[in-house]
């Protein structure tokens, strides 16, 4: 039985109307929302900062998963907290004392995650796995939405499920980019438990409606 999450990205939403979006997730099967925030820099994109997340967690009925894209994390856990973020994800590529900053996280009361790129191993987490809330495995260059997934993923998934299950650890595994329809059953049976789903769900005709049938799938084993 899968009791996996969705984590719609905000990313993906219209601008124009957000406090209508926000509306829908808060009244759709959605359990977190997922929020990319981009340096232009870290990735070749400029996304949100501080002050539009402060306004997302005023309006969102959900916990806010906050996906730092940027350089020095370090820099910004503490005022990205103060604005709303239930979860904080940086990335592993980012910064050189992830450790350091993981221990900050959990001291500063929010989830910790830590994001790896698609070229990035796995096995670089082995030596803080037991302190981390989540890992999130990039599925597509991070940056840009609307990017086909990338299948590979699959593998790290199984492998990195494989790490959790041995080590008897309550880590979630989440998987970010071109994730649809098409291929949530083949990542949750890989061993996910987020889905972050942005253009396949808000570019689709009926975004609750693919939100309830993202939620809906049932995996009753791994294929790991």
């Amino acid at each position: 039985m899968s009791n996996h999450l969705i984590a719609p990205s905000i990313l993906a939403a219209n601008y124009g109307h957000l406090d209508k979006d926000f509306e829908m997730l808060n009244a759709s099967k959605a359990d977190w929302v997922h929020v990319d925030v981009m340096d232009g820099i870290f990735v070749p994109n400029i996304s949100f900062g501080q002050m539009l997340v402060k306004q997302m967690a005023k309006v969102s009925k959900l916990p806010l998963d906050v996906h730092l894209m940027i350089c020095d994390p370090e820099r910004y856990v503490d005022s990205f907290k103060e604005c709303g973020a239930d979860t904080i994800t940086f990335h592993i590529e980012a910064t050189n004392h992830a450790h350091r900053l993981i221990q900050h996280l959990k001291s500063i009361g929010v989830n910790a995650g830590v994001a790896l790129n698609p070229q990035t191993n796995v096995d670089t987490l082995d030596d803080v796995l037991e302190d981390l809330d989540m890992v999130c495995l990039m599925s597509v260059n991070p940056g840009f939405g609307g990017q086909k997934f990338i299948y590979r993923t699959l593998d790290k998934i199984r492998k990195l499920k494989a790490k959790i299950i041995e080590r008897n650890l309550n880590v979630k595994i989440e998987i970010d980019g071109g994730v649809g329809l098409q291929n949530a059953e083949a990542i949750l049976k890989a061993g996910a438990d987020v889905l972050v789903a942005g253009s396949s769900v808000f570019k689709s005709e009926n975004p609750p409606l693919t939100i309830e049938r993202l939620k809906a799938i049932e995996i009753n084993n791994f294929d790991i």
